[in-house]
């Protein structure tokens, strides 16, 4: 079957179809290798296409329905194309309309042109001949007008020298010195030229005046009641007579630095005139430096130097006022006139970057003022531990105090300074804002090390017989010091249990209310503030200062002790005639501790109700076992029986503990302090050796020390069972153990009683 071939009308529709679909030429040149791939002979878009080849191919893949299907296909395109073609020409037809009326008024109005263009010419030739036949015929009478206009030019400069010394003087007269050194330059030319011989005396008469000028704009220069204006203009003027003015730029710098030495930064910025004295003071500074910069624009790093200096003396004086007691108004008083004089110095010096470098001082600032604070509060502590050391022994409650001064200090002051910190960040003064987050991290750190210095300070206090002859003498003061020290002790044990217990917790709580954000640095550079570390720390303080104050009180009264059985010769001990006075010494031992621990120390909850009781109601029981033992021992029974049966009523005995671990409370302190002290007597009773006498009077002593001694402590059945075992200790030591008779113990413990 072959294709009939086309007519011209379908070749040239097909073309206009095939140039409107077609790639854009630039895209086919560009790619060529591209389209040549891809185009075959039987793609029926390309301009290779062969309808033999093409219908031989769609018959040899496709059967009679595919064919038929390709067919109504192909049909169905073709009216697509027609129906396309058809809009295309629509499209376009007014398009083409359009340009067919434009050509035709285009061809209307060009054919009159032509005409005018000639005219126009000839008119143009006609100008050109008439100009041509003016300027030959003034060509003469103008080369003789210029000559003359020269002629009158230099006569009129040679008139002008002649009259310039005249002038110069007017100008002298009305401080025209502008207009006369303008006068004077114009003439220099000619004065080079001839004034050696023609204008000699014009020359020498304008130097002199042109001196006194040079005179006159040096005093504006220099003279601080004429205006910046003024002065730049007269710097202007020399310049342009050749003075030198580097001796006048180095004496204004120089009076520009006597400025900044009487500019002063008053801490009291509360105070009105000291205020308003400083401003006009930096105003005149701030004038001078921008004056100064007009009149020598080469002066810049001159300029930056002073404004840094006075940035720097300015941050000087903040630090060592901040190093006194400083309130949060104070300190925002003083930072916001700095800041002010910074802004003011930027916007005539930009050059100088004060406000990178004022920040950059006030680093130092904030973070002295904020070492300074606790430094405050490490100082009230100690001096008011000082206190207890320093102070008369008469006082009364010194210690308690001493430990509500400390506490007060810590926790108060903390909370003080902590608003004192928000009231500086709320105010939002810009240098602070930009300093906000390095503030919140000092202060965390400033808590942290606070409390390591106070406890390094407990430590040094603790440790004070290594430093009383060396580093520390303000901390002993004589034999008062000494006495003193133990209750010092005990308030830095309570002080220390105040500080893990209260202080630390609140103060967490408070940092935390005050700054939502936490640390800023977080756990890349490590927290500010650890309470964990700093509980830990005074927890184990305190323990320590406890075991410290209750060892340096029984060892006092170990030293009483000592000397009380060294002393005598117990072999040949008289018979008692009253109760030693070693047991007054003893027990007014055992009322200033007393006394010191019911001021530091809480009370503990009571477990049992002491029995009221005298010295002879306790007789019966303290005697009727050793009393029974000893007379059976005296009638019946030999020595080593005697010892024998003492050890098994002591295994028989209820088992009392005798050393528990230390609560911070006056009943725990002063028993354990009185179990120490009887274990102490019990052993210094078992180093010697005892006559009748010499048993009898430790009967005694100890016999009067219950009664006491109930009133003091808290465990009676403890107590009780260390006054048997020092009994039973006599005993065992005692050549003759024999008790005094009942009556004559009550009859000597009443006499003392009376005495007492």
């Amino acid at each position: 079957m072959e294709t009939p071939p086309l007519d011209d009308k379908a070749r040239r529709m097909r073309d206009l179809l095939s140039s409107f679909y077609s790639p854009h030429p630039s895209i086919s040149s560009d790619t060529p290798n591209t389209s040549s791939k891809y185009t075959s002979s039987d793609d029926i878009n390309s301009s290779s296409f062969e309808p033999d080849y093409y219908m031989n191919a769609l018959a040899h893949k496709l059967n009679l329905e595919g064919l038929l299907h390709r067919h109504v296909e192909m049909v169905t395109e073709i009216k697509n194309l027609d129906t396309d073609l058809q809009m295309l020409v629509y499209e376009n037809y007014n398009k083409f309309i359009c340009a067919t009326d434009s050509i035709k008024r285009m061809k209307s109005n060009i054919l009159g042109m032509e005409g005018n263009m000639e005219g126009l010419l000839d008119k143009i030739m006609f100008v050109q001949s008439r100009s041509d036949n003016v300027n030959t015929s003034l060509t003469e009478n103008r080369e003789h007008i210029e000559k003359l206009n020269r002629t009158c030019n230099f006569l009129r400069k040679i008139q002008f020298i002649y009259d310039l010394p005249e002038r110069l003087g007017k100008c002298i007269k009305v401080e025209a010195y502008a207009d006369a050194v303008r006068f004077y330059t114009g003439a220099m030319p000619i004065f080079k030229a001839y004034g050696d011989t023609s204008f000699q005396d014009c020359k020498q008469a304008s130097d002199e005046a042109i001196a006194i000028i040079v005179t006159n704009l040096q005093e504006k220069l220099l003279s601080d009641s004429e205006s910046t204006q003024v002065r730049a203009e007269a710097a202007v003027l020399l310049k342009k007579l050749n003075f030198p003015v580097d001796n006048l730029k180095a004496k204004l710098l120089e009076k520009l630095e006597h400025l900044l030495i009487a500019i002063e930064l008053i801490p009291k910025v509360v105070e009105t005139t000291s205020s308003s004295s400083h401003e006009e003071a930096f105003h005149e500074f701030v004038e001078a430096i921008h004056a100064f910069q007009v009149i020598f624009p080469d002066s810049e790093m001159q300029l930056v130097k002073l404004a840094h200096d006075l940035v720097n003396k300015n941050f000087k004086i903040i630090e060592e006022y901040v190093k006194t007691r400083v309130c949060a108004e104070d300190l925002l008083g003083v930072l916001r006139v700095v800041w002010n004089d910074v802004l003011q110095m930027d916007e005539v010096l930009e050059e100088a970057s004060l406000s990178n470098h004022s920040i950059e001082a006030a680093k130092v600032s904030v973070k002295m003022y904020v070492n300074s604070t606790f430094s405050h509060l490490t100082q009230d502590i100690s001096d008011s531990l000082l206190k207890v050391l320093k102070g008369d022994g008469a006082e009364n409650h010194l210690l308690e105090a001493a430990l509500d001064v400390s506490t007060k200090t810590v926790l108060q002051g903390g909370r003080n300074f902590l608003l004192d910190v928000r009231k500086i960040l709320d105010d939002n003064l810009e240098i602070l804002n930009k300093l906000r987050e390095l503030v919140i991290d000092w202060v965390q750190e400033g808590f942290q090390d606070f409390f390591r210095q106070l406890h390094v300070q407990f430590q040094l206090f603790s440790r004070r017989n290594n430093y009383a002859g060396t580093q520390n003498h303000s901390f002993v003061e004589g034999s008062q010091g000494d006495k003193a020290f133990p209750g010092l002790v005990l308030v830095m044990a309570q002080l220390s249990a105040f500080i893990e217990l209260t202080a630390i917790p609140q103060i967490t709580e408070e940092l935390a209310a005050s700054f939502p954000g936490g640390n800023v640095r977080g756990y890349e550079h490590g927290f500010g503030f650890v309470p964990r570390e700093i509980s830990q720390k005074f927890r184990s303080a305190s323990e320590s200062f406890l075991h410290m104050y209750i060892t340096m009180r029984t060892q006092r009264i170990s030293l009483l002790l000592k000397k009380r059985f060294t002393t005598p010769n117990w072999i040949k001990h008289k018979e008692p005639r009253e109760v030693h006075m070693f047991v007054d010494l003893f027990l007014q031992e055992l009322k200033v501790i007393g006394n010191e621990v019911k001021e530091i120390l809480p009370q503990g909850i009571q477990k049992h109700h002491r029995t009221d009781s005298n010295g002879s109601s306790a007789l019966s029981r303290s005697n009727s076992l050793p009393e029974e033992r000893l007379s059976r021992s005296n009638t019946q029974k030999g020595r080593s029986q005697q010892l024998l049966e003492t050890h098994l009523a002591k295994l028989f005995k209820q088992k009392v503990e005798i050393f528990t671990k230390v609560e911070y409370t006056q009943e725990s302190v002063i028993m354990t302090m009185v179990k120490l002290c009887l274990k102490s007597l019990q052993e210094y009773v078992r180093l010697q050796t005892f006559n009748r006498s010499g048993f009898q009077q430790i009967q005694l002593d100890i016999q009067f020390l219950r009664t006491p001694l109930k009133e003091i402590v808290e465990d009676e059945a403890t107590m009780d069972f260390l006054l048997d075992e020092v009994i039973v200790a006599a005993t065992e030591r005692c050549l003759d153990p024999v008790l005094l008779e009942p009556p004559i113990l009550d009859k000597l413990i009443r006499a003392k009683l009376a005495k007492t």
